[in-house]
């Protein structure tokens, strides 16, 4: 599972290319990853995540330190 996003859980979905002239063929849609690193103040370190764009904006909203206690009451390790 390596196309997952560690903090909203979004995974590649199937669905149809349709064509110009309506031909279906099978296709994936791939969320958008990006391998990030942010800075735990309160910890004093720095993590590592494979984070959605979505993602990267809840940290921005949320903020970090709220974001980890979560993933971490769901039992990820960080």
């Amino acid at each position: 599972m390596a196309r997952v996003c560690e903090v909203t859980g979004k995974k590649p979905l199937n669905g149809n290319k349709v064509s110009h002239s309506n031909i279906k063929t099978k296709r994936r849609f791939l969320p958008n990853l990006q391998t990030k690193r942010f800075y735990l103040t309160e910890e004093k370190r720095w993590i590592t995540l494979k984070v959605s764009s979505e993602a990267i904006r809840t940290i921005n909203k949320n903020g970090l330190l709220q974001v980890v206690k979560e993933m971490r009451a769901k039992g990820a390790k960080i």
